[in-house]
């Protein structure tokens, strides 16, 4: 796959249009980033429909939806399909049952070209993820290789990681971190000492 990335950590995200299926209103809409512009928004890139780890991590996500909603985000799945075939495949998929997520139809391929995960060989997106904060500003990327599933979990967990940095300037959070844990504030004082920083 050749690397197409134009997009890093901390570049700001221009205006972007997308084709939605939207599974519970089983209508197609389209929709921008300014219509997110007040949350974080997860990119959740995988390979194609019908496929076989797809449908898992698609489930996983689902499952976690309310979670990822209540950390202050919302989240768009992201393919090279037509929303046709977003809609067939939640319709005979048994692990995509109830499937609450708007799935964007990316045929353009605008998209996965922008943020650099577009396969020029199968001319599918690559399984990536990208955390928008809220004001349109890369805060986090994961790639992972085809065969092997994200985890919805970490996902979440980095979703209130960032929430909680961007509503606290100057703290950190360890490895880890999950809310109610103990942060850090970086100084030149406890370099070397974090262990008992943390204590």
């Amino acid at each position: 796959m050749e690397n197409l990335i134009t997009l890093k950590l901390e570049d700001h995200i221009e205006t972007l249009s997308f084709d939605i299926y939207e599974p519970v209103s089983d209508s197609i809409v389209k929709k921008s980033m300014t219509d997110f512009a007040s949350k974080w928004l997860v990119l959740f890139f995988y390979p194609a429909d019908f496929t076989f780890v797809c449908p898992t991590e698609l489930k996983d996500l689902n499952k976690s939806y309310e979670d990822i909603k209540d950390a202050n985000a919302e989240i768009l799945v992201v393919s090279t399909d037509t929303v046709f075939s977003h809609k067939r495949w939640i319709e005979t998929e048994k692990l995509l049952e109830n499937f609450k997520i708007s799935m964007v139809s990316d045929r353009t391929w605008n998209l996965s070209k922008l943020f650099g995960v577009l396969n020029n060989e199968s001319w599918n997106s690559a399984r990536w993820t990208f955390i928008i904060s809220p004001d349109g500003v890369v805060k986090a990327i994961e790639i992972v290789t085809e065969p092997i599933g994200r985890s919805t979990a970490e996902l979440v967990r980095k979703i209130r990681a960032l929430e909680f940095v961007r509503s606290n300037p100057g703290q950190a959070c360890p490895a880890t971190w999950n809310v109610g844990w103990q942060t850090l504030k970086p100084s030149i004082k406890i370099a070397g000492h974090v262990g008992e920083e943390l204590q």
